[in-house]
């Protein structure tokens, strides 16, 4: 609340969400709400499901339903489900932000900070689009056979499924358009280069990724991310990168040889804003190569 009166001139009211109508007859007497939701969980407290606690859905609902204007923050831990979405104005995920969290979130919802950050998880649109949706109260240990390897967005690529929110989303208050895509085999390598420019009128960071694909298939999922890189830009500037994927992410690892392997064959280097947001994409051809676990090449010994 501090953060927020030393950054506008605003007059603002506090509820504790406890009384879900009196907060909703706030909301409605406001030109804008902003709900602060939270899930706690630690190394001994798991999160029973993707439902926000204690009432706090329901809450953010009928605030949405007094002020489209609503803005949700969401504290948590991990991903969570949102039934609201469609009804509030914006959502910003903070994760467990520290001491200074206040600040740091009244920077961002005033505008004084441009947002940045990008997911690390993917969102799911529902629990059903997990590997194991529901979990026996009795049971003691994890099926990882049914996803193996294809965690995360790799598990929603495999099965087809379309998340709430895709590994690597995140807005910003500009935009970015990504070009001039060319990947090549250097030094053993594959290196991936391209171009970015801020097609906003605010300066902002933008985070392009690098996603590859065995266009013959044969990995755990469609696609691996290969990269990424964050770039710092100002309105109408644009800036080259290039990202050096480690060749050990190419490859299927041989636990009998303890080596990774690298299937010769064609390629599809994706340049993206997310792994389900593709910008570009060319192909490029790869050679088979054999590395060790510290990604040395083994291919001739």
């Amino acid at each position: 609340m501090q953060a927020l009166a030393a950054r506008s001139k605003a007059r603002l009211a506090y509820l504790d969400g406890k009384d879900i109508a009196a907060a909703a007859t706030l909301a409605a007497a406001s030109d804008v709400a902003i709900v602060f939701a939270t899930q706690w969980t630690a190394e001994s407290v798991d999160a029973p499901s993707l439902s926000l606690p204690n009432g706090q859905d329901e809450l953010i609902a009928a605030v949405a339903r007094a002020n489209p204007r609503t803005v949700v923050v969401l504290e948590t831990g991990g991903p969570v489900a949102m039934p609201w979405l469609d009804s509030v104005g914006a959502v910003l995920q903070a994760w467990y932000p520290g001491t200074r969290g206040g600040t740091a979130i009244a920077r961002v919802l005033s505008g004084e900070v441009n947002p940045s950050g990008r997911l690390p998880a993917t969102f799911p649109a529902s629990e059903a689009q997990l590997p194991r949706p529901a979990i026996e109260a009795d049971q003691q240990r994890a099926d990882y056979n049914i996803e193996g390897a294809a965690v995360g967005y790799k598990w929603h690529d495999l099965t087809g499924r379309k998340p709430l929110f895709a590994f690597g989303h995140g807005l910003s208050y500009t935009s970015f358009a990504y070009g001039g895509l060319s990947a090549r085999v250097k030094d053993g390598a594959l290196s991936v280069s391209f171009t970015v420019r801020n097609t906003g009128r605010r300066a902002g960071k933008a985070v392009p990724q690098v996603y590859v694909a065995p266009v013959a298939g044969g990995w755990e999922a469609p696609q691996r991310l290969g990269g990424w890189d964050k770039l710092a830009l100002q309105p109408g500037a644009s800036a080259s990168a290039t990202v050096t994927v480690d060749p050990r992410l190419l490859g299927v690892y041989d636990s009998a040889s303890k080596t990774w392997r690298i299937a010769e064959g064609d390629y599809l280097v994706t340049l993206a804003g997310a792994s389900d947001a593709p910008a570009a994409a060319v192909h490029v051809r790869l050679p088979a190569r054999t590395l060790d676990v510290r990604g040395r090449d083994r291919s001739t010994r």
